[in-house]
């Protein structure tokens, strides 16, 4: 058995889902302009240098989804998939997929974006596994809370170790592993697999991938 980790944001996508849904919101005059969206960029910038408080990011995040019925949030999502997450696919996503998945690979999606945004993207790319950062629901509606460990940085390897348990799987279960990721917040993970990939990497992991000898491709062109 091999193992196929994607990370989904600047990865898979051409963009970042978790900034992208934030600037739909304010689109939607569903969140305002004047108070989000320099939070949202700011948000963002930290993430790309490693700096980002996933705890403060998160409580920006889903506090939103608290404050509508799930009913409204489902229509407002798919809108969403639709305009802003459809044409971020990159072009080399799929093929790369598909090649795993010849091979009979087991593929998982392990991305820190929440996972009612990311469920119906996976969907789409046709990968049945997702480890995401789980929103907190109580009578089918969200809290505004995050209920486990975000599958952050370290917590990307706590959260798929967890996964893996309950489908008694360990690391050992795996001839091959494979993690592919564009972002210096993924290192951990990638130096836990067989085969590290960085996709169109972020000017820390290129740098670091090319020191340790790592692929790096490009899933956009």
């Amino acid at each position: 058995m091999k193992l196929a980790l994607f990370d989904l944001d600047n990865t898979l996508l051409a963009g970042d889902s978790d900034f992208q849904w934030a600037q739909f919101l304010i689109e939607q005059n569903v969140l305002d302009r004047e108070v989000y969206e320099a939070r949202n960029v700011a948000f963002y910038e930290q993430y790309k240098t490693g700096t980002l408080d996933i705890h403060e990011f998160l409580d920006f995040q889903l506090k939103p989804l608290s404050r509508h019925s799930r009913e409204q949030l489902n229509e407002w999502r798919s809108s969403f998939i639709k305009q802003r997450i459809a044409p971020l696919i990159a072009p080399g996503a799929r093929e790369l997929i598909a090649r795993h998945q010849a091979e009979k690979d087991l593929c998982i999606i392990i991305t820190a974006t929440n996972s009612f945004v990311t469920a119906p993207i996976a969907h789409m790319l046709g990968i049945d596994h997702l480890i995401a950062t789980e929103p907190e629901q109580k009578n089918g509606e969200f809290t505004g809370r995050v209920t486990g460990i975000p599958s952050f940085q370290e917590g990307k390897i706590t959260r798929l170790e967890q996964w893996l348990d309950a489908h008694n799987l360990t690391w050992l279960s795996f001839l091959q592993s494979w993690f592919y990721s564009d972002s210096l917040n993924d290192l951990p993970l990638l130096r836990k697999v067989t085969h590290p990939v960085a996709v169109d990497p972020d000017a820390t992991l290129h740098e670091h991938a090319k020191k340790s000898g790592w692929r790096i491709i490009s899933l956009r062109q």
